[in-house]
């Protein structure tokens, strides 16, 4: 029976590893339509730079100190420092496209057909499109940006008039990157590299080549390649875009296609990403409750002066620049009232992120449901 799915890991480890989704044993039953039903627990990405706290009140805490949730990521420069970085090359073409009598004119116009972010893919065309929360934007890192661009001496042409120099040895481009790391307010630095992938054809070593920048495609490409990091992109465009209540995007309605597609192939590995992926939505949106919860019970805090002193307010404040400002331009107390709205505010939406996640889990079960249906296997995650 559990040849039905990989068995190596649960959890990414160096390499293009597959992962494990073995079920509760003392969990496995058949019932009287003889469906054999297995069932797997709900789990959270290990991070070892973040462990959840048991009390709520330093849940709270962790919230408002800009520490609550970390994220898998593939490297250590800050996505909003790369974003920065991939805009003043997209930037560059634009300009190049306000100008006829340049010679790349034709060819910037032509790559730009579709929208400036068409030539971006990856984490950074999820974060520029603005697909996720904000938490997610700040928090995430990466070391690369993958770039879609057909015109190769235009994309030369631009990644070297924007500070990037080939490295002849490994065939790639690389630029230093400087920034000021928010929790120690030490400066770092970074070698940030570029690709471009329709150039290099990548394929991810299961045999399935990128076929685009579209969500549907960036999403189809990490739900088939499945490492942690692309789980937890995924869940957290879901956590946003995935809301019955609201009208939903037409890129999020065309992912569900990609889903769907990705059932259809009743590959083991790609539905041992997609349990894997319900299994990791159920325990975050069971997380990002209790932050709701915490939230609503200790929210006036930010008023106590005694926990929350004008010292303390100014370190929180540190980790946005626009409340920073508002600090400075308008005080202590009027700040006060700022952050208390932004508590009311967040309490209320990470609420509906898990009501979203919980939705998006179930929608994904019932499909493997049906898909595997004629094989009499049913999936569930308690």
């Amino acid at each position: 029976m559990l040849t039905y799915w990989d068995k190596i890991a649960d959890r990414v480890v160096r390499g293009d590893g597959l992962r494990e989704i073995t079920p509760i044993y003392k969990d496995v039953y058949k019932d009287e339509k003889g469906f054999t039903h297995f069932i797997f627990n709900k789990i959270m990405f290990i991070n070892p730079r973040y462990k959840i706290p048991q009390d709520n009140l330093k849940l709270f805490k962790k919230f408002l100190d800009g520490g609550s949730r970390s994220y898998p990521s593939d490297g250590n420069i800050p996505l909003d420092v790369v974003a920065t970085e991939a805009n003043r090359v997209i930037n560059e073409i634009v300009d190049i496209t306000s100008d006829p009598k340049n010679r790349y004119y034709e060819d910037a116009v032509e790559i730009l057909q579709n929208g400036k972010y068409s030539i971006v893919r990856g984490c950074v065309k999820i974060y520029l499109e603005k697909y996720t929360t904000r938490d997610w934007r700040r928090k995430r890192f990466t070391d690369d940006i993958d770039f879609w661009i057909f015109k190769i001496d235009l994309f030369e042409k631009v990644l070297r008039e924007s500070g990037w120099t080939r490295n002849r040895e490994l065939k790639e481009w690389e630029k230093q990157v400087q920034w000021i790391d928010s929790y120690t307010n030490q400066k770092k630095t970074g070698l940030l590299l570029a690709s471009n992938d329709l150039d290099l054809s990548l394929d991810f070593h299961n045999g399935s080549y990128i076929d685009g920048t579209s969500l549907k495609d960036i999403v189809a490409k990490k739900l088939k390649r499945g490492h942690d990091v692309d789980l937890s992109d995924i869940i957290n465009i879901a956590m946003l875009q995935h809301n019955s209540k609201t009208e939903q995007i037409a890129e999020w309605k065309s992912v569900w296609q990609a889903i769907e597609e990705a059932a259809n192939t009743r590959n083991s590995r790609i539905v041992s990403n997609m349990i894997s992926l319900c299994r990791y939505a159920y325990a975050i949106a069971d997380y990002i409750e209790r932050v709701s919860n915490s939230i609503r019970t200790y929210n006036k805090l930010i008023f106590d002066k005694e926990k929350y002193p004008n010292t303390k307010l100014k370190r929180i404040c540190r980790y946005s620049p626009h409340w920073m400002g508002y600090l400075v331009n308008n005080g202590t107390e009027a700040t006060r009232s700022m952050i208390y709205s932004y508590l009311i505010e967040q309490q209320n939406l990470r609420k509906g992120y898990a009501e979203n996640l919980r939705n998006f889990a179930g929608e994904i079960l019932h499909m493997l449901k049906v898909k595997f249906k004629h094989l009499k296997l049913i999936f569930e995650v308690k």
